[in-house]
Formats: structure tokens, C-alpha cells, sequence
């Protein structure tokens, strides 16, 4: 039977069941049958893809693939969060009339506002990587991130309930869950994602904590001063490089995904920069890793990707089937590696590779976000002057 009046407006609480029994709980508010905002501590996720069939309500996240499928318990929710080409799926539920993320139960015995120093997965060698924690906190409402060599996990937000670190996120392509016991200036804790990853991690406060710098982690290998390739774009033409719409331009060469939240955040910014400069000699052009099994619909999420966002510079298909880095550098075989998705490789008028930013630090860095913004527009301009 077709639920007649469709999601009720109002606050709900959402649950996605990930391992050990644990709940990772998001917000979204509907504003209409048809239009919901997911809440990520400042972040509001604008959601219009909202379709009804039978006794079941189907909420499509906008850009990603991931979408939820629920049926309707009075004003409940019951369903799951699907990611058909990864074969994931992941348990939901939620509950009309509440938009309290976590309880806390317990005064926090701390604070956790500060810089820290991170290891995920401490013990595991060939897992092991290091992070930035940057927090802040009011009472016992935490938000922040945790900052990678490769990006960041986005806008976070929770409590410290005791000496209990408890923090989310929910983007529609990303499901994160930290929870962590803090003594001292250590914290020690689990990170699940989704219900098909977990690993532990460890973190020391630290405030002179830095990363290495994105520009010093992917380079060309040795006898390289220059990158070429050639891909189709989404009407399955070949594009490449040598193009004479590329000769004697600064190129900003973009490694992504459109399953990739971090990628999402850098198009967005790529998308402004190059509508305000496509008149100067510049190009940007983005190089697509997709996991999904064709190529018809590796291209219908790029074509997908670049309406919502307003792409208007060109996306190719680099690779479908998986998103795996290693068959990413086969792709580019002149970098030492690919590590991440996003990274930015920045081409002179000459044609010669003058700098690789690996990873992205997006809007829920602050300033970091900002300092990047600088670096990349300033570091144009001197390409551009030359």
C-alpha cells in the first residue's frame, strides 16, 4: 500500500548498525515529503531525491550512489543503506520526533578541544597510517575531524559522555563511527565504517602536531618530467593531454572519484575557481576512478556528478571496476604511486609537471581548508605569470 502522506515533517533520529553492536546515529530533518537536510555538525546535506513505491520511502543521497530504503512503522523508518556496487548493506532505522545524536549520561571528566596526534591502526604494519585529530568542544558537544595524509573525515560531531568519545558522520557515501576512551592527554578507541571495516587507533594531545606536506608525498619518478595520458569522456571520446585545447595552458590535473566525499569537496572548490579564471590560460581536467561494474555506469555518475556540483571542466573515465590505487598508478605509471583520491597535479604553459598536492583538506578543516585555498590560488598565479 502507497503511504499516503509520504515522510512526516519533522526531526529524526537515524541508526545505522555497524559491528560489535554499535549504533552510529545521524540527524536529518524533512522539510517536505520531498525534500529532507541531513546535519553533520555545521554541514547540511540537501537531499531532493526522494521517491515513494508501495509501503516503502527510497532517499537517494545526492552525488553518491549510496541510498536508503526503508518502510514506514507509523512515523519510523526500518530499512537499510545500500551501496549496490560494493555489494554493501548496511541495517538503518530511525525514529520520528528526536534529534539527539548521542546522550551523553555523564558530565565530560575532560576536554578533548586541542590538536592530536593519531595513529590508526597501531599494530597492523601494512595498515597503519597517521592523522591529525583537530576538536573542539562545548560542555559536552564535541565536533571536528581528523585530519590524514590523504584527507580528512569530514564534519564530525558527538559528545564526551564521561571519559567516552563518541563521534559520527553520515555524508551518503561515508558512514563513520569513533568512539574512544579518554585518560589524561591519550585517547584509546575503534573506528567502524559502515559495518564492513573497523580498526583501532591512538592518539596523544599534542599542539605543535604538523603532517608532512601533501606536495612532498607523490611524485614523478625518475627520468619523468611530465605526465601524459588519454581517456574517454562520458560520450566516450578520447581526450588526452596533448589536446590542443591543453597546449600552452597551466592544467590542474584532478585524480578522483564521484564515490569520494573528499573529491567531492575539492570539485566543488575546483568547479567556482575554474568558472571565475576558464578565461585566463587555464584548464582544469579530471581523471575519474570509478568502482562501478560498467562503463555506462562509471560515465551516468560522472554525467551525475558534474550536473549537481556544476562541473563545467572535463571529467574522463581513467578507470571502472575498482577503485584500486595500485591499478590507478598502472594508469599513470610515471608516479612513484597513487595515495590518494584526491590528488592535484599542476602542469606549467611548457608542459612540465611543477607540483603534486596529494589529499584534499576540505571545508571541515577551517584553516586548513583556507591556507589550501591560498597555496593552490596563489601557486596558479605564479604558474599563469610565467
Amino acid at each position: 500500500m502507497v503511504n499516503e502522506t509520504g515522510l512526516k515533517v519533522g526531526t529524526y533520529r537515524a541508526i545505522l548498525e555497524v559491528q560489535d553492536d554499535e549504533e552510529l546515529p545521524f540527524i536529518f530533518e524533512v522539510k517536505s515529503p520531498e525534500k529532507l537536510h541531513i546535519f553533520n555538525a555545521e554541514e547540511v546535506i540537501e537531499v531532493d531525491e526522494i521517491t515513494y513505491r508501495n509501503d516503502s520511502v527510497f532517499i537517494q543521497a545526492p552525488v553518491f550512489e549510496g541510498y536508503i530504503a526503508a518502510i514506514f512503522e507509523g512515523n519510523n523508518l526500518k530499512g537499510s543503506f545500500i551501496k549496490e556496487s560494493l555489494d554493501r548493506i548496511v541495517p538503518f532505522k530511525a525514529v520520528y520526533n528526536n534529534g539527539r545524536r548521542f546522550k551523553a549520561n555523564n558530565e565530560p571528566k575532560q576536554t578533548v578541544a586541542g590538536t592530536w596526534e593519531t595513529v590508526f591502526s597501531p599494530n597492523i604494519k601494512s595498515d597503519r597510517y597517521i592523522a591529525k585529530g583537530v576538536f573542539e568542544q562545548d560542555k559536552e558537544k564535541v565536533t571536528g575531524t581528523f585530519r590524514t595524509t590523504t584527507g580528512d573525515y569530514r564534519y564530525l560531531e558527538g559528545v564526551l559522555d564521561g571519559d567516552t568519545l563518541k563521534l559520527s558522520t553520515f555524508d551518503g557515501a561515508h558512514a563513520f563511527l569513533f568512539k574512544a576512551k579518554v585518560t589524561d592527554s591519550k585517547m584509546v578507541g575503534t573506528f567502524y565504517s559502515g559495518n564492513h571495516w573497523k580498526e583501532t587507533f591512538v592518539a596523544k594531545f599534542n599542539a605543535d602536531y604538523e603532517l608532512p606536506s601533501a606536495n612532498d608525498l607523490t611524485f614523478l619518478k625518475e627520468g619523468y618530467d611530465s605526465i601524459d595520458f588519454v581517456f574517454p569522456n562520458t560520450s566516450d571520446e578520447l581526450v588526452g593531454l596533448k589536446d590542443d585545447k591543453f597546449k600552452d595552458k597551466v592544467v590542474v590535473v584532478q585524480i578522483m572519484g564521484t564515490w569520494c566525499p573528499n573529491c567531492l569537496d575539492e570539485s566543488k572548490y575546483y568547479a567556482d575557481f575554474y568558472r571565475k579564471n576558464k578565461d585566463k590560460d587555464l584548464e582544469i581536467i579530471a581523471l575519474a576512478f570509478e568502482y562501478a561494474k560498467d562503463k555506462e555506469t562509471a560515465f551516468s555518475r560522472i554525467d551525475r556528478l558534474a550536473v549537481n556540483v556544476g562541473i563545467e571542466y572535463p571529467i574522463l573515465l581513467a578507470q571502472y571496476g575498482t577503485s584500486d590505487k595500485v591499478k590507478a598508478q598502472e594508469k599513470l605509471p610515471m608516479l612513484n604511486h597513487v595515495l590518494s583520491y584526491p590528488t592535484s597535479i599542476f602542469i606549467d604553459k611548457k608542459g612540465k609537471v611543477r607540483k603534486i598536492h596529494t589529499g584534499f583538506n576540505g571545508p571541515a578543516t577551517g584553516e586548513k581548508y583556507t591556507e589550501f585555498k591560498t597555496e593552490f590560488e596563489g601557486f596558479v598565479a605564479e604558474l599563469l605569470a610565467e
